[in-house]
């Protein structure tokens, strides 16, 4: 369908999700898009929620209008989405409607013109089916006679209808930090975040809650950007009061050269709504991961065991099979080899590059070893840093050259080494040949791509001037295709993303791997915390988390071995400490836990997950109902004094439970003991907390299946 612009009709275009309507309109004559409704079924009927002002003091129009999308000459003063730059210096479009086309209720793209210019942008909208998610990019195209260097490209604006500001909601930290949950108060101003890094990044996430912030149990708006390199989200409480975000990526020359003739799209921004705050906003989130991961959300995600935290970059066969008996004799799935089982890989200063399997580290050879590990009935998988070299590697010494570099200017090493311009054809050749190597000659059933530094001196000298170049967008690019090729290569590989910990991870990872590192940091209340923050964006499926010895680095507060096991199994469970040094009865309640997570795991990775308190409170906990009812499970923590004593005696703290039936029974299967619905939802799940017992997984039963 396609609609010329004096054919434009009277009302607005329309977009339903499962839940969920977005109205647009065209607004002064054509000149831009603005939004008309974003809520439940129904919301688009009425005036518009942010009607236009037709009185402005000392700014235009379009700067107090809640555009959809406007450029810099339109929208001088608030904020512009576009940027671009003409080779005499001059900035600003002025462009007008030119047309549109979709898909009734499902699809939507808004076309603009600038005449002198020649540049075409294409505004699209998609809606994802079975979710309350709403995508939208924008597309470019240089139809004059002239370069166009694009300093601002958003992907999208996002207009949030609020009366009293916003509750902004967002995910940042550091390194062994990451997703930690902050709020605040945005009445008037900006907030923004942004990573130059190459990489998403440890310090923040590109996810945002924005709520009313006088009705922060009312709805949720969400944005999800997906894109794996640079990027920013900004947003304005807007003189006129009207709360705006702007996201897009972050060019790393500065601007982006569109040459006569070309086209450039923005990555996809995810909007999501809920009317049921942020705890409803997680689970629109956890269902759009979910189409995201299409067949591959039934691969079970099997229970591991690395051996990183165990022997380091000591890898030997002997140990390592060692450590596999352990594991297989409580009841792991799949044996991971991490760093240090290639050649020169003594210590963090060499060997990157050169993918060969040791062969001091294994003398009976690498498919004999991995032949051992699986007859203990577990799958085998490798641990790999495909983007990273060592400067004392073989492949340095012959390929200098692939390396970010600046002409004339001393490489900073990070980690002890440099990484691989992917944005390269020849650099990319070289990774996919080196996992089809691994993959196709050994009998490898899944990787881990790591991660562990950012570009630094990003240059590619020899490739042109550098503001010709677009190195972010060429090496996320690069990334993607390898990817996509080990899908569509080794599908039956289970690939698992890490940058460092949790500094990759968005939609456009996400919808190529199975499984995330979310951090490196396995203490456990550190890592419960990392890991409540995570499940406000992302499904638990994805959630990799292990059981390890490691203390707290920012609450060192001890927790028992139930308690780390508790928490790895709320998300994909799997194990890193070092087997050899736990006793028979910690082996044996290991095992019992592996055989409970895998009787449950259905519910945690398919069921609705519902956040239960926060880990500043005394109890706390994650509460998932299986997709066709009737069963519950609830993972709960104590996080508060470690003697277990309560304030009352003999009388147990309580976790609500939410979204039950409240006419319906629930059986807890260990105990026996019966609820009531409404109990579970007035009163909470009782946990008689102890200094031995501070944690629970617990599963519950309702006969009926309601």
């Amino acid at each position: 369908m396609t609609i010329a612009p004096q054919e434009f009709p009277a009302g607005p275009w329309l977009l339903r999700t499962e839940h969920t309507v977005y109205a647009v309109r065209l607004a002064d004559g054509g000149r831009w898009a603005e939004l008309a409704a974003w809520g439940p079924h129904g919301a688009e009927t009425g005036p518009p929620v942010l009607p236009a002002t037709r009185r402005t003091h000392f700014i235009t129009p379009a700067d107090a209008a809640p555009a959809e999308y406007l450029p810099y000459g339109l929208r001088p003063f608030t904020g512009a989405d576009l940027t671009v730059r003409r080779p005499g210096g001059e900035r600003g479009l002025w462009w007008t409607f030119t047309g549109a086309g979709g898909d009734e209720d499902r699809t939507l793209r808004l076309e603009f013109t600038d005449e002198p210019t020649g540049l075409r942008v294409a505004l699209h909208y998609a809606a994802v089916p079975g979710t309350d998610v709403i995508l939208r990019w924008a597309e470019f195209t240089n139809l004059g006679a002239e370069e166009l260097h694009l300093e601002n490209l958003d992907s999208a604006a996002v207009n949030v209808p609020v009366r009293a500001g916003a509750r902004l909601t967002y995910l940042a930290g550091q390194w062994a930090q990451e997703f930690q949950r902050h709020q605040l108060d945005l009445v008037r101003g900006r907030f923004e975040m942004a990573s130059t890094q190459g990489t998403p990044g440890h310090a923040y996430a590109p996810w945002l809650a924005v709520q009313d912030a006088a009705e922060t149990d009312g709805p949720a708006y969400g944005l999800a950007l997906e894109w794996s390199g640079n990027w920013h989200i900004t947003t304005d409480a807007e003189p006129g009061g009207a709360v705006r975000i702007r996201a897009g990526r972050v060019p790393h020359e500065g601007a982006v050269l569109l040459r006569p003739g070309g086209a450039l799209t923005t990555p996809r921004l995810a909007c999501a709504f809920s009317p049921g705050g942020l705890d409803g906003l997680s689970r629109v989130w956890h269902r759009y991961e979910r189409q995201l991961a299409g067949d591959r959300l039934h691969r079970t995600r099997k229970v591991l065991y690395n051996s990183w935290e165990a022997t380091g970059f000591d890898v030997q066969a002997g140990a390592q099979l060692e450590l596999a008996r352990i594991a297989a004799g409580m009841g792991v799935e799949l044996f991971v080899v991490d760093d240090g089982w290639f050649t020169g890989r003594l210590d963090e200063k060499g060997g990157l590059g050169d993918w060969q399997p040791d062969p001091a580290a294994f003398p009976a050879g690498f498919d004999d070893f991995i032949a051992q590990v699986r007859a203990t009935g577990m799958d085998f998988g490798l641990w790999v840093e495909p983007e990273a070299v060592s400067p004392a590697s073989r492949l340095y010494a012959e390929h200098p050259d692939w390396v970010y570099r600046t002409e004339g200017r001393t490489a900073t090493l990070v980690r002890e080494q440099l990484l691989l311009d992917l944005g390269r054809p020849d650099v990319q050749d070289f990774v996919i040949g080196t996992l089809d190597t691994l993959l196709g000659g050994h009998d490898i059933s899944y990787l881990k791509w790591d991660m562990n530094r950012p570009p630094t001196e990003r240059g590619r000298p020899g490739a042109g001037p550098a503001g010709e170049q677009d190195l972010d967008a060429a090496h996320v690019a690069g990334y993607l295709r390898v990817l996509d090729h080990l899908r569509a290569r080794h599908p039956q590989v289970t690939v698992e993303g890490c940058a460092g910990g949790g500094a990759r991870i968005e939609h456009a990872t996400l919808a190529r791997t199975d499984v995330v590192w979310p951090s490196d940091n396995t203490a456990p209340l550190d890592r419960l915390a990392i890991q409540y923050g995570y499940l406000h964006a992302h499904a638990p499926h994805t959630m990799s988390s292990w059981v390890t010895d490691a203390p707290g680095v920012f609450d060192p507060r001890p927790r028992s071995l139930a308690f780390r096991f508790v928490l790895a199994a709320a998300g994909v469970l799997g194990i890193g400490a070092d087997l050899r040094h736990w006793s028979a009865g910690q082996r044996a309640e290991a095992a019992a836990w592996v055989a409970r997570y895998k009787h449950l795991r259905e519910v945690i990775h398919h069921g609705q997950a519902r956040l239960l308190g926060a880990p500043t409170d005394a109890t706390c906990g994650v509460q998932y109902d299986a997709p066709g009812g009737g069963r519950t499970v609830v993972a709960a923590w104590s996080t508060g004094r470690l003697d277990g004593a309560p304030l009352v005696p003999g009388r147990p703290a309580r976790l609500r439970l939410r979204g039950l039936d409240p006419a319906a029974r629930y059986r807890d299967t260990a105990t026996g003991t019966e609820y009531s619905g409404a109990h579970l939802l007035h009163y909470g799940l009782p946990l008689a907390w102890t200094a031995t017992y501070d944690a629970d997984l617990i599963e519950l039963l309702d006969p009926t299946g309601r």
